[in-house]
């Protein structure tokens, strides 16, 4: 699916309510987060950032789900520097 315009947290939710018949949560995605290398982790914050800069509508829907996809990406990036420091 090349032209999915669906972001992060709706691939997520869609995903993980396929396999376990519940959606993730924001703090079990960022538990998983830090098993993943430097490298996988490093990748994910970039995707992050690239879906950040996206626009952005107005709708409350929208809204709610960009503030929910700036605080996931802010907790992964507080995992990914204190993995960072501890060398991992």
């Amino acid at each position: 699916m090349p032209d999915d315009q669906r972001d992060f947290l709706e691939r997520s939710d869609s995903i993980t309510g396929n396999l376990y018949g519940e959606p993730m949560s924001p703090e079990r995605i960022s538990e998983n987060f830090a098993l993943y290398g430097l490298k996988k982790r490093v990748a994910a914050l970039e995707k992050f950032d690239a879906e950040l800069c996206g626009e952005c509508d107005s709708s409350p829907h929208s809204l709610r789900r960009r503030v929910q996809l700036m605080e996931l990406c802010r907790k992964m990036g507080g995992v990914h520097e204190a993995l960072r420091k501890a060398r991992r």
